[in-house]
Formats: C-alpha cells, sequence, structure tokens
C-alpha cells in the first residue's frame, strides 16, 4: 500500500486536534460539574490548594485539572506565583451561566452521545431507531443549556422582532406554542419578554415536562406558562404563534407535524421554525460549513436516530438547509415561508400559511 507521508502527517495532526479537543470537552464539563470555574470566577489568582479547598476536591487532581486547562488556554497560570485565574471572557464561557455565551453546561450533550454508545451501535446495526427518551439524562440537560443561552441572546432581541407583525401580537398578548419544548428554556424566555402572553410548552417526553415547571417556577413565569405531555401531533388549541426550536429535524413526520401546526394557527397566525445552520447543498455544506462536523456527528447519533424511532421515519437530519425545509412547509400547504435571521449556529425561518 502506497501513501503520502506528508498527507499522512498532516491527518495524523488532525486527529490529535480531535482527540485533544475530545478530551478538553470531558474536562470542561467536569469542571462544571465541580464549580471549579465557579470557584476561579469568584476572586483573583489562586492557588490549585486554594480552588480544591473552596470545592472540597482532592488537591492533588485539582491541580492536575487546572494544569490541562492552563494547557488549553482556558486557564491563565503564572509559573512565577504558581496561580491560576479565570479571565472575564472565559468567566463568561465557563462560570457564569447567565452569560449570553456559556457553554459549560452544554458539555454534557457530548457527554451523554458517548455514553450511549452502545445504545446507538445496536440501532446502526438495526431498523436506525434510538427514542429520545432512551438517550441518558445527560443529554437533555446538555440540550437545554446548549441552547438556552442563544435563546436568551437572540429570541426576543433579534428572531422575533424580524417576523412579520409578531412582535407586536406578543406585546399585545397572544397565545404561543412552543411544540417539543424540552426543558422549556424556550418558553421562559418568551414568557420574561412578553409578559402580557401565554406560553403552552409541549413535549411528549415528561420528564422534560416536569422539568419545564419547575424552570418557569423558578423564573416565576409559571403563572402565564403551561406544559403539557402532548406529541407534536396531537396538542390542543389554536395559536397567534407557534415554535419549533431546533426540535423539527429530530421528528419522524415533520411534513405531517408541520400540516398540524397550520391547523392549529390562528387567522393571520405563524410558524417560527429555529434549526441548525447549514447550507443547501451537501457538497456545499460540507466544504464551507464551519458548524458542519459537529452538527453531522450530532445528528447522525441523536436527531437522525430519533426520528428513525417514529412514525414515517424521515430522517431529515440536522442539516437539512432551507431549501429541504421549504419543501416540508410546501408540501405541508404552507403559502409564504422565508429566512428571517441567521446565527452562525441557526437558521430563523418563518412559515405562514
Amino acid at each position: 500500500m502506497t501513501f503520502d507521508e506528508a498527507k499522512l502527517e498532516e491527518l495524523m495532526g488532525r486527529m490529535v486536534g480531535f482527540m485533544t479537543g475530545g478530551a478538553v470537552c470531558i474536562g470542561i464539563w467536569l469542571g462544571d460539574e465541580l464549580g471549579l470555574y465557579r470557584a476561579l470566577a469568584g476572586g483573583g489568582p489562586a492557588a490549585a490548594e486554594a480552588v480544591a479547598a473552596e470545592t472540597g476536591c482532592n488537591p492533588r487532581l485539582v491541580r492536575e485539572w487546572l494544569d490541562g486547562q492552563a494547557a488549553a488556554g482556558l486557564v491563565d497560570y503564572d509559573a512565577t506565583a504558581d496561580t491560576y485565574a479565570l479571565s472575564a471572557e472565559a468567566a463568561m464561557a465557563l462560570a457564569n451561566e447567565d452569560a449570553p455565551v456559556f457553554v459549560a453546561r452544554g458539555m454534557n450533550a457530548l457527554g451523554a452521545m458517548a455514553m450511549d454508545l452502545d445504545k446507538l451501535k445496536a440501532a446502526y446495526r438495526s431498523d436506525g431507531g434510538l427514542p429520545w427518551g432512551d438517550h441518558s439524562d445527560c443529554l437533555f440537560k446538555g440540550t437545554e443549556w446548549f441552547f438556552r443561552a442563544g435563546y436568551r441572546a437572540y429570541l426576543p432581541g433579534a428572531w422575533i422582532p424580524a417576523l412579520d407583525g409578531v412582535e407586536a401580537k406578543l406585546q399585545a398578548g397572544a397565545k404561543v406554542a412552543d411544540v417539543g419544548c424540552g426543558h422549556g428554556a424556550s418558553v421562559v424566555v418568551m414568557a420574561q419578554a412578553y409578559p402580557s402572553s401565554r406560553i403552552w410548552g409541549f413535549d411528549y417526553h415528561e420528564p422534560s415536562i416536569e422539568t419545564s415547571r419547575l424552570r418557569a417556577k423558578e423564573a416565576s413565569v409559571d403563572d402565564r406558562t403551561t406544559f403539557e405531555v402532548a406529541s407534536a401531533k396531537d396538542y390542543d388549541g389554536t395559536f397567534d404563534l407557534i415554535c419549533f426550536f431546533d426540535c423539527l429535524h429530530d421528528m419522524g413526520d415533520p411534513v405531517g407535524i408541520a400540516r398540524y401546526a397550520r391547523e392549529h394557527l390562528e387567522p393571520d397566525g405563524t410558524v417560527l421554525l429555529v434549526e441548525p445552520f447549514a447550507l443547501d447543498g451537501r457538497a456545499t455544506n460540507l466544504a464551507e460549513n464551519p458548524m458542519a462536523a459537529l452538527l453531522y456527528m450530532a445528528s447522525a447519533s441523536i436527531c437522525t436516530p430519533n426520528s428513525l424511532s417514529q412514525e414515517v421515519g424521515l430522517g431529515l437530519g440536522a442539516q437539512a438547509g432551507e431549501g429541504r425545509l421549504r419543501e416540508v412547509f410546501e408540501e405541508a400547504g404552507f403559502t409564504s415561508f422565508r429566512r428571517a435571521a441567521e446565527t452562525p449556529m441557526n437558521l430563523i425561518l418563518e412559515a405562514r400559511a
């Protein structure tokens, strides 16, 4: 077998980078769970022993963790003083759960992908189906925190204002359905931003609905939110706005679900569809979308297996792109479909009957 030594060397360099990134993500997960970042963010530079004492952790292990974080460039190390510190920017991403860029807790989702490997292998060797509810609880927690920061940063400030006439309705008082609401992060954000509106959260996963109710109570919006266990084709009521936040592609019958939503819109109602960012055309997306590798692997491990476990089992996938999503809504009977906004992570799409 002949090979190009330079290409092999370049490939192995990328492999080391992937392994390093995976290990660092596990370290971030661990640091968040143990409160190590929050201890560092609470003051100035600190010795490893001080961080260990504040968090009640083993000093030797904490030093090893800190050195790994310093080597990764996430923690600043002062060799002269033998102390560690967290910059203001790193604290936002790793220690402050209210910051718009907080990502540390989202690492739970990556952990779940590894924890559920045996279930995923079985799905690959059978019909491809792995239901959402069969995953580790870490997936549900990680999904909440992976998306929560973006919803807080963009949902009331950019996405809803980009929809035609929707913000005025919500300010005056509207009925909103969040279908596939998970742990209710998006429901809470909308309820806080639009106190005159009533928000319903629907999800077929009962433990997630229980968590949603807790999140609404914690945020003091339980007086204007309702959470119910329901699938995307059996919730009741009619609504001014029906939302699908990063979930339609996970569902087995997106066309039927979009059609059901159209039938449950008030006259002049709107569907807000938020989907992972993707470029139209698979070859283009592979070559030009910097998020593609992460999102395809999440789709191959979580989203598509969930879709294949349900009726129809379309397997739309997390990288469907605007063009394919437009086809879904047109087949469901919508006459208007447009991109209202976008971020590096998401497409924000508006559909109207």
